[in-house]
């Protein structure tokens, strides 16, 4: 009886470590696996080091684009809380189908609000003047005012390096992904996707990072390298019709800057 009981507990133990195994298996495992693919084609590729204005295009008249020690550098205008002072930097060339985008990151700026962002396969949502293709309304951006960009376009948002526009804690950063438009049934809080990441320690000023982003189907990946660590985030996006091509866009609020180097662009 004693030996039966052995032999259960044995079973046991055994289904407990593969239950806590299924269970600890993270859904970002899979990121290493699509990083790898041989199927990724490379569309894109600029060094960030001359000439910005061969690849992208600038929303924003008091922005401007610098090369520095970092590579590429997106400065917002300097006045806080002054719609004419953001920027967006627009690549000229559009993607469909699944992407993956990586380059070096570095926050330039000593800034404890506003926000980065990161904007994948941009287009317009086709209503009124709001036609697919954004470069048939530049002008209606040359003041950049955020909800000019969600209420009139389809695409991933991505808030990094990202702080409320009141706060006054250097640690208390956030990354966030959102789905637009905004429409009559989804507002604006309803574009979020779940999970929100808090005080990520990461994004310090003047520590480059490696990010290398990944949506394939209905998921996002996220794999950040830098200050002698990886973190690797994953989201699904499968509540929201599928984005499947345009523009990539780097979006700084009124008082941000960060730099961008080597900055490449797959499609598959």
């Amino acid at each position: 009886m004693k030996n039966k009981k052995i032999s259960f507990l044995k079973i046991f133990t055994v289904i407990g470590l593969f239950l806590t195994v299924s269970c600890t298996k993270k859904p970002q495992d899979k990121f290493d696996k699509l990083n790898k693919d041989s199927d990724w084609k490379l569309e894109f590729t600029d060094p960030c080091t001359e000439n910005w204005q061969s690849n992208w295009f600038l929303d924003g008249e008091i922005a401007r684009v610098e090369y520095g020690e970092y590579g590429m550098d997106l400065i917002a205008g300097p006045i806080n809380k002054n719609d004419a002072h953001h920027s967006v930097l627009w690549t000229k060339q559009s993607f469909d189908g699944d992407i993956k985008i990586e380059y070096e990151y570095t926050r330039t700026d000593s800034a404890v609000v506003n926000v980065n962002i990161l904007f994948i396969q941009a287009t317009g949502n086709g209503k009124g003047i709001f036609e697919k293709d954004i470069t048939k309304w530049n002008d209606y951006r040359k003041v950049p005012t955020m909800s000019k960009y969600y209420n009139n376009m389809k695409t991933i948002h991505i808030s990094l390096a990202a702080f409320p526009m009141v706060n006054e804690d250097p640690k208390n950063d956030y990354l966030r992904v959102r789905r637009y438009p905004v429409t009559e049934e989804i507002t604006f809080k309803d574009m979020e996707v779940a999970p929100s990441f808090f005080k990520t320690g990461l994004f310090l000023t003047g520590v480059t990072y490696k990010m290398t982003w990944i949506k394939s189907g209905n998921k996002l990946y996220l794999s950040v390298a830098g200050n002698e660590e990886i973190k690797k985030y994953a989201w699904d996006l499968s509540k929201f019709d599928p984005i499947v091509e345009g523009r990539i866009g780097l979006r700084h609020m009124f008082t941000r800057s960060a730099s961008y180097k080597n900055f490449n662009v797959w499609t598959k």
